[in-house]
């Protein structure tokens, strides 16, 4: 398997990608990290682009992310909101997981919002349930469906045990 190759390959399983707890705000629209590579205060933020950033990618598709390297000496992200505001992050100096964390509390949705879109994406009352708990009790009662088999009784050539054992009335 080809994607099993390369540095550490688990960052591309389904499973690692599903597993990151960054979503943004729905108001950011673009998320810079500049970090330099030789430095020992970049090496939190080196780490946190190699382990978290495809996981953000993955749970925020609408969200551009980019990586800027060796463009200033200490590392820092910054934030375009969609009103046209920026915010700057300071990342100098913290290990991969405290940047995580603050990223979290300062610029991700909290975890009453989440809850709330996943109760909102499940939806209940789509109108092609039917059943017991639902508005229809059965297909019947939607126009253009066939008639319920016990209020009016179905064709004989519709039936199947009239169709294939051929008998004949």
């Amino acid at each position: 398997m080809p994607f099993m190759k390369g540095r550490a390959p688990v960052r591309r399983t389904l499973q690692y990608l599903e597993a990151g707890r960054l979503v943004l705000k729905d108001q950011i629209k673009i998320l810079t990290i500049n970090y330099g590579l030789n430095s020992k205060n970049n090496a939190g933020t080196k780490d946190f682009v190699f382990w978290h950033l495809p996981q953000v990618q993955y749970k925020n598709p609408n969200v551009q992310i980019l990586t800027l390297k060796n463009m200033a000496p200490s590392p820092f992200a910054r934030v375009f909101y969609e009103t046209g505001h920026q915010m700057l992050i300071d990342l100098d100096s913290r290990t991969k997981d405290e940047i995580h964390e603050h990223l979290i509390k300062v610029i991700g949705k909290s975890q009453k919002v989440l809850e709330e879109e996943a109760i909102a994406r499940e939806k209940k009352d789509n109108p092609a349930n039917f059943g017991e708990l639902c508005d229809r009790h059965c297909i019947c009662e939607i126009p253009g469906q066939v008639p319920c088999p016990q209020t009016c009784p179905l064709p004989k050539h519709w039936r199947g045990k009239y169709k294939y054992n051929k008998i004949v009335e």
